[in-house]
């Protein structure tokens, strides 16, 4: 059922790279289509592009480092605890992955079931970890994707919320793939957390169920 919300959503989006789907994301917020605020960027990369532009949208930006926490027989966990400190303090309600490159652990998983997104370069569960472009070309697949899931504590497991296909053409490298998927990816993350924030995903098992009312043929998106 979908619902009207009195106020924006509250997302957070944890980054370690270049932050281009975080752009997508706030380009669409920034249009009016998504009734949502990025109340903070998480980075655990010092220099990672992402902080900039959260910086340039006026958005807080926070470098958590790692360091401190390594050596510590529970060093994930505690460095989760660290980052659930902060999504609390800011009244998170959707955590959003965006190339984000560690492991979550359950501290954040528990704690944001099924509020917690993650975009990935394959059509799950085909493909799960790193080189996914590679892999589908080498298997000589004839379509590769991305896939938005919510995050469990197995390896790009979680339930998938939305899926966008690309054709794997007789020339394609791993890098001109990945160029195509990463235009569908843009997207596609925007596509999830609209939905969300209109309150019409519901997960049943490993399936996540779509509100009909105004679907607009985006769950699935192929690209020619």
């Amino acid at each position: 059922m979908s619902i009207n919300r009195t106020t924006p959503l509250r997302v957070a989006v944890l980054a370690s790279g270049r932050g281009s789907n975080l752009q997508a994301i706030i380009d669409v917020i920034d249009g009016g289509q998504i009734q949502a605020q990025i109340v903070v960027v998480i980075s655990n990369k010092q220099d990672a592009v992402a902080l900039e532009r959260a910086r340039k949208h006026g958005i807080k930006d926070l470098f958590v480092d790692p360091k401190p926490f390594i050596g510590r027989p529970d060093s994930r966990e505690a460095y989760d605890g660290a980052l659930l400190e902060v999504l609390q303090q800011q009244k998170v309600e959707l955590v959003l992955l965006a190339g984000y490159m560690k492991i979550v652990t359950a501290v954040l998983v528990n704690a944001y079931a099924n509020r917690m997104m993650n975009i990935h370069p394959s059509l799950l569960p085909s493909f799960p970890g790193l080189e996914v472009q590679k892999k589908a070309i080498d298997w000589g697949c004839k379509l590769a994707g991305c896939t938005v899931h919510f995050v469990t504590e197995g390896v790009d497991e979680g339930p998938i919320i939305i899926q966008a296909a690309v054709p794997i053409l007789d020339d394609d490298t791993p890098e001109t793939l990945a160029a195509r998927i990463l235009v569908q990816e843009h997207k596609i993350y925007p596509r999830a957390v609209q939905l969300f924030a209109e309150g019409r995903l519901k997960v049943e098992g490993r399936r996540v169920l779509i509100d009909a009312a105004k679907l607009d043929g985006e769950a699935i998106i192929s690209a020619a």
